[in-house]
């Protein structure tokens, strides 16, 4: 790959090291409501409840990433949360006689597993700054490699054993996290221009005095609208998990079908990025324009889905929704760098948290919804969904004209 010689050694090695990480993370997910059904002869309900309560411990997680960011520091809290994380994974094959423990367990598991996610977003905005922008959509595509890699092989290690998955994961984790301790130790202290630095955390600015959590959260301009933007896409995108899903089953497709459509999302993250970065000179060269975007994307996706039951239909919502992940995901953590400051952790816990509740709630929703009318219901409420997102993020949008946050005695 050409491109990644143009990177310095330290990001290559920073990209390396996150795909690893995701691919050791995709060995597990897949495999929880499968893990909870089949080994340990739990009703689908339970599953379902587990997998509800791991992202419910999710949210809670990125809200404490990103208020303990500079109370503890970058080592503590990445290196800390990602080792705890890798611990309770190798717990998972001891708890799972007991079903109480063993919930538990995936609340833990949850909430340290996102409380590292808006400190190392944080880290690359202070660490990179002046090539952010481009180096979070490179993480992310490194992510998304990893994620094709760990869910080609969940299924070849859950036929061996589920508990192999789990220690894998844990592995990983483990290896991310002596990682962050050497690769913390090593790098020196540049941060973003002009933000005093943090000597005892090399790539943090030293976080403002004075200003209060409330003062943070009254400043809603910043996160409110595009949090509340991406609750609704993550809810309305349940549509595949809890609509097209078992819509394929029923129609007497295989269920490789709807694992393909999947495939050609990491496909198209990795190869559509030109088309992307098009998009991105053309029309949406800032954060808030590519979230709008995005929700078009989105939208138009699940209109596809709405008005052609066939999977053809499915294969082009795929396509239109997989370039609106690829505007947004990048999108956000950027412009919460670029607005935010020292403050950045903060607000990516907080906007990470209030759109993944759209994580939490979409599938109870859209199931419900489902169970009533099948897809023609759930792909209303995607689209409808998909409408609302797209007007939040055009207020996002709107709000920002001119707005950078400063502390009170600067503004």
């Amino acid at each position: 790959m050409r491109w990644l010689k143009t990177y310095p050694r330290e990001i290559q090695v920073f990209l390396f090291a996150s795909l690893i990480q995701s691919a050791g993370g995709s060995l597990m997910w897949p495999l929880v409501t499968l893990f909870v059904y089949q080994e340990l002869d739990r009703p689908m309900r339970d599953a379902g409840f587990v997998v509800l309560l791991q992202s419910l411990g999710g949210i809670v997680g990125q809200l404490l990433g990103g208020m303990l960011y500079h109370r503890l520091g970058v080592k503590k809290l990445i290196v800390g949360s990602v080792l705890l994380n890798g611990l309770l994974l190798f717990m998972l094959p001891l708890v799972s006689d007991n079903w109480h423990l063993f919930m538990g367990t995936m609340v833990l598991i949850g909430l340290f597993n996102s409380m590292s996610m808006p400190a190392i977003q944080a880290f690359i905005g202070f660490r990179f700054a002046d090539r952010r922008g481009e180096l979070f959509n490179i993480v992310y595509v490194a992510n998304n490699i990893g994620v094709a890699l760990g869910t080609a092989l969940c299924g070849i290690l859950a036929d061996i054993s589920f508990y192999l998955s789990f220690i894998l994961n844990g592995v990983s984790c483990v290896l991310f996290a002596g990682f962050f301790y050497v690769y913390l130790n090593r790098i020196g202290e540049g941060t973003e221009a002009g933000a005093p630095i943090d000597e005892n955390n090399p790539g943090r600015p030293k976080a403002e005095k004075g200003e209060s959590t409330i003062w943070l959260l009254g400043q809603v301009r910043v996160y409110l609208f595009m949090g509340i933007g991406t609750l609704f896409l993550w809810l309305a995108n349940s549509i595949w998990n809890t609509g097209v899903s078992p819509f394929i089953v029923s129609s007497g497709m295989l269920i490789s079908y709807y694992s393909l459509l999947w495939t050609l999302n990491g496909v198209l993250i990795f190869v559509g990025q030109p088309v992307v970065n098009l998009v991105r000179r053309l029309v949406a060269q800032t954060s808030q324009a590519q979230l709008t975007a995005s929700a078009v994307f989105y939208l138009l996706g699940y209109m596809v889905i709405l008005g052609f039951h066939n999977y053809p239909a499915f294969i082009a919502a795929m396509i239109l929704i997989t370039f609106g992940e690829m505007l947004m995901s990048p999108a956000i953590p950027s412009f919460v760098s670029e607005r935010t400051g020292a403050y950045a952790p903060f607000y990516l816990g907080v906007a990470g948290g209030i759109g993944a509740v759209g994580r939490v709630i979409g599938p109870y929703v859209m199931g419900i919804f489902y169970d009533q009318g099948g897809l023609i219901p759930v792909g209303w409420v995607a689209v409808i969904a998909g409408v609302l997102s797209l007007v939040f993020y055009m207020v996002h949008s709107v709000a920002q004209r001119g707005v950078m946050l400063r502390p009170r005695d600067q503004a």
